[in-house]
């Protein structure tokens, strides 16, 4: 515990502190200006969706999380609700145990799918859900019917039980071929996986997108965190949950490395409306 609390704290005091002239992280907005955290919280704390896009392994992504849910929090109160790719739908029951009460966290950790870097990167925001008593929503389809996906083809979901179809978005899957977001998988992938690799990541954009929306109710203020591909240019999560609701105020943010975090990279500009530069060299969680 001690040791997780000082790496904790190291990493607080790398984000808010300058050495020389060196900063950890600048924050733009979506014409690639430099912001204020204060400006982007004054910009986005009305919006419906907040679509906040890390990088998984960056401690400087995980400590604005926080801050951000915090600021959403002072704001919205019991209205603000927390959601998360991290965490797959069919682990909703033991996370909720947990967030009511009824089990310890240790018991929730020792049976959730939890993720390596939970401990340090994602503990505190489901401690912040819990003291506060905000609901917070295991978004993303199990592992196993992605992959399922993967290796037999996104038809191959409407065989499973009906018991199974809970955790996985409402069959058939919307898909559009024309999404840059999968697009670049394929071209990434080198073909490898034909069709069925983008379509096992839209499965889990709907997915997400499906369990964000039918949490919703009329006041919810929703804040999502997830890889940063799963909202990047406005797709992805963002796509399907405008096919859900059009009339969504949707935010998005992208957390990106850079090596000089003074100079914004304007072929960033139309991925994001804000953007945390993180300096490249910055300590990795794991």
């Amino acid at each position: 515990m001690k040791k997780i609390l000082v790496v904790t704290l190291l990493y607080y005091s790398i984000a808010t502190l300058s050495f020389g002239q060196e900063k950890a992280h600048q924050i733009y907005n979506k014409d690639g200006n430099k912001i204020s955290y204060k400006t982007m919280l004054f910009k986005i704390k009305n919006a419906d969706v907040v679509l906040f896009g890390e990088n998984h392994n960056d401690p400087i992504s995980h400590w604005l999380q926080l801050e951000l849910t915090k600021s959403l929090h002072e704001k919205h109160g019991e209205n603000l609700m927390l959601g998360a790719e991290m965490l797959e739908a069919d682990n909703q029951v033991v996370l909720d145990e947990y967030l009511l009460g009824f089990s310890r966290e240790k018991d929730f950790e020792k049976e959730a799918k939890i993720w390596p870097n939970h401990k340090t990167d994602y503990r505190p925001l489901l401690r912040f859900a819990k003291e506060n008593d905000l609901h917070f929503v295991a978004t993303n389809i199990p592992r196993r019917f992605a992959n399922m996906v993967y290796r037999f083809g996104v038809d191959t979901l409407a065989y499973l039980p009906e018991a199974s179809k809970q955790f996985i978005a409402p069959l058939p899957m919307a898909y559009d071929t024309s999404l840059h977001c999968y697009k670049e998988i394929s071209i990434m992938a080198g073909g490898h996986g034909g069709e069925n690799l983008p379509k096992s990541q839209a499965i889990k954009d709907a997915t997400m997108a499906h369990f964000i929306h039918a949490n919703m109710k009329e006041d919810t203020k929703f804040i999502h965190y997830h890889g940063s591909y799963h909202s990047k240019y406005y797709e992805s999560i963002m796509w399907y949950l405008l096919q859900l609701n059009a009339d969504l105020n949707i935010k998005t943010i992208e957390v990106v490395e850079q090596a000089d975090v003074s100079e914004f990279d304007k072929e960033l500009i139309g991925n994001a409306d804000f953007f945390i530069v993180v300096d490249e060299d910055m300590c990795k969680t794991h």
